[in-house]
């Protein structure tokens, strides 16, 4: 294979993403140096938050923290399923 190729992992509740180059997959680190990334995201008065840093304060803020997106993305807003 040629060139590079970007795949990407989804397990469930957390995500990673891997690049194909020499000869083997890379996992890419996130921004917190993480090979993962919990599929969190929350809302706060200032910021929204992804990952890790929105996984850690869902105690805090429950109401405004979003988690298992991924079984709704592509899903209608009427879907009844």
């Amino acid at each position: 294979m040629s060139g590079k190729a970007v795949g990407k992992l989804n397990p469930c509740s957390i995500r990673s993403v891997g690049v194909w180059q020499n000869d083997r997959v890379e996992i890419i680190a996130n921004d917190q140096g993480n090979r993962t990334t919990p599929s969190y995201v929350a809302f706060t008065d200032t910021e929204i938050l992804i990952g890790d840093a929105a996984k850690n304060q869902v105690a805090m803020n429950p109401h405004n923290t979003v988690f298992n997106i991924h079984r709704l993305i592509g899903r209608n807003f009427n879907d009844q399923d």
